[in-house]
Formats: structure tokens, sequence, C-alpha cells
């Protein structure tokens, strides 16, 4: 059957740039084929995303399509080297979606994420009880599928603890952080949990507080995955009721890495955004 799988960010990426060196190169697809001892249709879901380039299948393409310099086939071969990482939730493939299949690998791979959210606290940032909130006030599901998704989300967050865990940066509304999901015990559990989490050095949380009168559009919550090079790989992940949508268009991206960057200056800087997180825990330790 070959090595088909799904269309992760990489393959798609890898898929666009051989196509787009081929047709350069006026290489036919059947030509293509030929080299790499496969037919047609393989060349067309390999350019796709739809089927996995193997290290040698890459060499011979590139020898094919006289690709020389040295940094593009460097980011080539990075992006097929994937899949060599034994990821720990493969052991769930079975009962996750595609969508949440590539979120975990984006997240697992990313050097850099940029999480924008407005509407709760991110996933891999909360408790127990605030997750289980969260989850049974969504689309209540049969216990047995609830505990199993606590249990991910749960899982997700040793990321933080790993020997060289990727930069997290967070921005989030005052609102998020008032909003008593929950109850106020939950919710002043779940700001200590951000207090903590912001004293590792790899984690920036910062709040857009509801004095701000600068308005950022959006359209909603998204998070940004970045790539190291020599891949120059930057992913866009805008979440919706059923799934999410993953965006890796130059243009796009840009657009969002903008907006980022105009969250970013209207919130509180890193130190005053824990110092209002403490004062709304103690408000709710009050009550």
């Amino acid at each position: 059957m070959g090595q088909q799988a799904q269309r992760t960010a990489r393959r798609r990426r890898l898929g666009a740039e051989l196509r787009a060196l081929r047709e350069a190169a006026k290489v036919p697809p059947e030509e293509a084929a030929r080299a790499i001892h496969g037919d047609r249709t393989k060349i067309s879901r390999q350019e796709t995303g739809r089927h996995r380039v193997t290290l040698l299948e890459l060499d011979v393409l590139l020898s094919l399509y006289k690709v020389k310099d040295k940094r593009t086939r460097e980011c080539l071969v990075a992006l097929a080297s994937e899949g060599h990482k034994k990821s720990w939730w493969r052991q769930h493939g079975d009962a996750l979606s595609a969508s949440f299949k590539e979120m975990l690998t984006l997240e697992t791979d990313a050097t850099s994420v940029y999480a924008f959210q407005s509407q709760v606290v991110p996933g891999r940032m909360q408790t127990r009880p605030y997750a289980t909130a969260v989850m049974t006030g969504s689309d209540p599901l049969p216990q047995e599928e609830l505990e199993f998704y606590i249990h991910l989300r749960m899982k997700r967050q040793e990321i933080f603890h790993q020997e060289n865990p990727p930069s997290y940066l967070c921005i989030l509304p005052e609102g998020i952080l008032r909003q008593q999901v929950g109850g106020p015990a939950v919710m002043a559990e779940q700001l200590r949990r951000l207090i903590s989490l912001s004293r590792l050095p790899k984690v920036t949380i910062q709040v857009i507080p509801l004095s701000q009168s600068v308005f950022t559009c959006t359209g909603g919550s998204f998070i940004i995955y970045s790539y190291p090079e020599p891949l120059g790989l930057d992913v866009v992940q805008v979440q919706y009721l059923d799934g999410a949508l993953y965006l890796e268009e130059d243009e796009t991206v840009a657009k969002y890495q903008r907006a980022w960057g105009r969250l970013r200056a209207a919130a509180l800087p890193a130190r005053q955004s824990i110092e209002l997180i403490e004062s709304i825990t103690c408000e709710l330790e009050s009550e």
C-alpha cells in the first residue's frame, strides 16, 4: 500500500515545493515518477502531501530537478525528515480525529507557540477541574470519553517540563480570568496554575486589561506554531466548533502574525499581567 498518511503541515509544504521545482525544471510528472520507480499517481500524491517522500526519493528528485542551492536542499531534507520521533499520543491514534492529531504533531515539534485565546484558558494550561467544567459545558460527552480527553489534555502539559520545551507565549483578555468557570474555587485554582506556569523560563503570559481602549480584531482564537530553521515554517491553527483549520499560506500567516503583534502591544507586560492575575485570585479566594 506504500506510505500514504495524513497530510501534515510538513508534507503539504514539501509537496508544494517539489511541485514548484519540478515545474520550474520543466520535468513531466511521468519522468519524475520513473526516476523514483513509481507512477504519476505517486508523484501527484507526494505533491499534494498525501504520500510521504523518503529521503532517498527526495535526493533523486532534487538531482533530476537540478537543485543545487544548499539552503533549499537543507530545508527540503528537514521537511522530509519527519516521523522519526515517537510521539506519546500515537498509542491513541485510532481514537483521535485527523485535525486533533495535526494539532498534537504541531505542538510537539514547534520551537515556539504563540496562543491567543478569546474564550477560555488554553487547554495546555488548564487544571483538571477547570478542563472538566469547560468540556461539560461544551458538547456533552459520555463519561468515559470525557475522561479520555481530560487525560489527553493533562498529558499535553508535560511538554512544559521536558528537557528542551518550546517557548510558549499566551495572550488572554482579562474577561477570561474573571469568568468563574466551574465556580470561584475552581477558577482561583486555575489562576494559581497560570501564576505557577509563568515562573517557567520559557512561558510568558500577558493579559489584555478591560481598561484597554484599543480594539484588535482577530476573528477569534488562534495559535501560531513556529518551526526552526532550516524549515522556516509557520502554521496558524484557527479553531471552530467541530475542529480546526490549519493555515500555511505566507500571506495568511503574515496577517495573523501582525494581529499577534497588535494583541501583544495592547496587553500588559508580563510582570504586570501576573500581578493582575494575583489580584483577581485574591478576590476569588475572599468570596
